[in-house]
This record gives structure tokens, C-alpha cells and sequence, in this order.
């Protein structure tokens, strides 16, 4: 392992440039114009050949060893999340790579270095695609469906996006490192349905004839305070978490709100679990635009699948830090994440694990985040994600072919997984009011 680390270390100047550039340019989900393109110079100054997303960020390449083999996938996240209150979060836009998104660029690039090396690529078969993907962060969930209005895309994460795409095709296993305070990983984590949740009033003079209006805010207020007299109900093995914030609440102050606008997510183990608790929260929500005499209309749209790292890619994945990164001491914990990535809709076709690099400090997604240490983040990840590779794809691949022998996907094909989460779309209003003073509900 000790010419792949050198391989690494040769372009440290390079890998620890990027991290930075990438921080001070923070940029949230299929808005990163100036992080794809940054990226995409680096590559092509390597000598690389790149596919480009159509229409929107991102893009890929192959490395053909020449020997025939099974297609390894390896990614970096583009996107960066909003935090106006972090000390360098973007003064306008309120983005700020406190997920670490832009460490893990930074050690894709690294990785792209280190395989144009001489050698490293001699004792290996079969392909290796090396993929900055957008949108992993699933945020702006008014903006995204605009874009799905648009055509502009279909999915709101970027792999499932790319999934659909083809730009996957013929990728037999995946794998990405995310950056954290420690070198670890869990068996996997919750997946999600992401929901626009909109409640229609009626505007009023606030002061002058409060009567004549339906006040949205209200009924807002009341469905998320029926969400959280549920929770109870939610099974502890199903780990549910739903969390809505108001991103609208009115329009003037003198005038009753008419319309208000919520987003928010439910997650949980399984789609299974996902989908039982959904159908209690809309219920609860509509139950309180019920109660006020509002109408709501709920937009569900599949979020991300559950996540499961393969068990065999665990014991790579341990393999290869013990390997070549010995100093990290790689934990591997019996236990399920409750935060949510799109690599979950690729492990529900392909053995994938999404474990953690460290070198990060603060809360994730929080005001504190930063990049304390960018030699393990960056520069230790791509020596990892080389090391990784390596023991996948030397003596023709006997490793790589014995994970996916052992593996047994959720859905037999992309097309079937994609047919599965299109049926969770639904939108539209939820109340018929009738005229003779009764109502009927669609929750589902």
C-alpha cells in the first residue's frame, strides 16, 4: 500500500487547494455552476475525458484498466447546505459547506491525481467511473420542484437524478467516503419522503373583519402541533423523524393569511415504516385544515431510499484503512444513522457502504462546522478510496466479483426501484368541502 499513499501525497498541494477553493464557494443543490466547474478544469488538467451532465451540475469519467473487469463507482458531492449564521457562510445566499461536501471533492480530486500516476493502475482489472454528483443535500424543495415542473430534472437528489439518466449504467459497485470527526460508519440510515405542505385561507382585514377570513397560519400551527401530539405513536425501531419549518407565513400583518407554506421530511428505516408514518402526519395536517375551515394541498415526492452498507463492503472498507491509514482506527458501529443521503437509492440496486472520513469539527449542518484537519478529511480520504479500489479490483477483481455474488438487491433493476418510488408522488388538494356542510379527506 505504500506506493498508492505515495501516489496520494504527491498532488497534497493540489487536494488541499481544492478543499479550500471549494469552501469559500458554497453552493447549494443544482445551483453548483462554479464547484462543477472548478472541479471539472482540475480533471481535464489531468487528462481526463468528461461526460457532462445535461442541463443541470455535475459529470463523470471512466478509467479503463484494458482488463475486463467489474465497474467500480466512486463520488463526491457537490452541494453545500444553508446556514446563514455560520461565520463564512455565502453573505448572500446563506450556504456554507458545514455537511463537508467540499472535503470530499477535494479528495475525488486526489483520488483522479493519484490513479494517472504510473503503476497504480498495473495490478488492476475491470473500470473505475469517478463521479461529482450534485444535490445530495435535500433542500429548496419549492425550488426542485420547480425544476421537476420545468423538466428540468425528475429527481430531486443528484444520483437518483443520474440513476435515471443512465449516467450509471453498468456500475456494479458504489462507494463514497463523507467527512465526520472520526474514520467510521454505521450498517446504513433512514431514507425519506420530502413534502410540500401548503394551507389556503382566506385574506381578511386582520383588524377591521377578522370574521370574514380563514387563517392559514393558524391552521399551519395546528397541523404541526398534531405532528407532534403523534409522535408517540411512531415505533422506536422504525426511527421516524419528521421535522417541518414554515418557509411562508403570511403575506402582510393587517391581513389574515391566506396562504402558508411548509416543507418537510419523513423519515424512517423502511419504506415500509416511511410510509405508514406518512400517512399519519397528513392525516394530522389535514385534521387541522379541517378544523380551521381551510383547505391544504400536500405535495409528497420521493426523498431518498433507506440506506444499507453492504455488510462485505464494511469489511473492505476496515480492510483498507487498517491498511494504509492504521493511525485513523476505523470503528465500524452496529447501529442506524437517522440523517438521510440519495446513496441510500443506490444501495437498494448495488453493494454500496458510505462511511466517514474525519478531520471535521462542530455540529454537522451547524454554525460551528469546519474543516479542522484537512489532511485526514481530504488528503487521508483519497489514500483510503485508492486503498479501497485497489483490494476491489487487483487479482482480477476476486474480491469485487465475490461482493456482488454475495449480494442481494432490494429490487432486481434500476427501472424497477425508479417504478417503485414514482408511485409515491401525490399531490393536490386534500379537503372537498360539500354544500351541505360536510367534507370529505384524502389523505393518501
Amino acid at each position: 500500500m505504500n506506493h498508492l499513499a505515495k501516489a496520494v501525497e504527491k498532488y497534497r498541494d493540489l487536494i488541499l487547494q481544492a478543499e479550500r477553493f471549494i469552501w469559500k464557494h458554497p453552493e447549494t443543490g443544482y445551483k453548483e455552476t462554479i464547484t462543477s466547474a472548478y472541479l471539472a478544469e482540475q480533471f481535464t488538467g489531468l487528462g481526463y475525458e468528461l461526460t457532462y451532465a445535461d442541463g443541470i451540475t455535475g459529470f463523470y469519467t471512466v478509467i479503463d484498466t484494458g482488463r475486463p473487469g467489474p465497474e467500480i463507482l466512486v463520488l463526491g458531492e457537490l452541494d453545500a447546505v444553508i446556514c446563514p449564521n455560520h461565520p463564512e457562510s455565502d453573505p448572500v445566499t446563506g450556504a456554507v459547506h458545514s455537511c463537508g461536501h467540499n472535503a470530499q471533492c477535494a479528495a475525488l480530486l486526489g483520488l483522479a491525481a493519484a490513479l494517472r500516476e504510473p503503476g497504480v493502475l498495473d495490478d488492476l482489472c475491470g473500470r473505475i467511473r469517478l463521479c461529482a454528483v450534485p444535490a445530495e443535500e435535500l433542500l429548496e424543495i419549492e425550488y426542485r420542484n420547480g425544476l421537476k415542473k420545468d423538466g428540468k430534472i425528475k429527481y430531486m437528489g443528484g444520483k437518483s437524478e443520474f440513476l435515471s439518466r443512465g449516467y450509471f449504467d453498468g456500475v456494479d459497485i458504489a462507494f463514497m467516503i463523507h467527512t465526520s470527526s472520526t474514520f467510521s460508519t454505521k450498517l446504513g440510515a433512514v431514507g425519506c419522503i420530502a413534502k410540500n405542505i401548503i394551507y389556503k385561507g382566506t385574506a381578511a382585514h386582520a383588524g377591521g373583519a377578522p370574521w370574514n377570513g380563514r387563517n392559514a397560519l393558524y391552521a399551519a400551527t395546528c397541523g404541526i402541533n398534531a405532528v407532534n401530539a403523534i409522535r408517540e405513536t411512531f415505533a422506536e425501531p422504525d426511527i421516524i423523524r419528521v421535522h417541518p419549518i414554515i418557509t411562508h407565513g403570511g403575506e402582510i400583518v393587517n391581513a389574515i393569511p391566506e396562504t402558508v407554506k411548509i416543507e418537510s421530511y419523513v423519515r424512517g428505516r423502511s419504506f415500509d415504516a416511511i410510509l405508514k408514518a406518512n400517512k399519519k402526519v397528513n392525516q394530522a395536517l389535514c385534521g387541522a385544515a379541517l378544523s380551521i375551515g381551510t383547505n391544504i394541498e400536500i405535495i409528497d415526492i420521493p426523498g431518498y431510499a433507506p440506506l444499507c452498507n453492504d455488510p462485505n463492503m464494511i469489511e473492505l472498507a476496515k480492510d483498507a484503512a487498517d491498511q494504509i491509514i492504521p493511525k485513523a482506527g476505523f470503528n465500524v458501529s452496529h447501529s442506524y444513522g437517522s440523517g438521510s443521503t440519495d446513496m441510500g437509492d443506490l444501495s437498494c440496486i448495488m453493494p454500496v457502504i458510505h462511511p466517514y472520513a474525519g478531520g471535521a469539527t462542530g455540529k454537522g449542518h451547524g454554525a460551528d462546522y469546519q474543516i479542522a484537519d484537512p489532511e485526514a478529511a481530504c488528503v487521508d480520504s483519497a489514500k483510503w478510496q485508492l486503498a479501497m479500489l485497489h483490494l476491489l479490483l487487483k487479482d482480477d477483481a476476486v474480491r469485487a466479483k465475490q461482493i456482488i455474488a454475495d449480494y442481494k438487491p432490494d429490487f432486481p433493476s434500476k427501472e424497477a426501484y425508479l417504478a417503485y418510488v414514482d408511485r409515491i408522488n401525490s399531490s393536490g388538494d386534500r379537503i372537498s368541502y360539500r354544500e351541505d356542510e360536510t367534507a370529505e379527506i384524502r389523505i393518501g
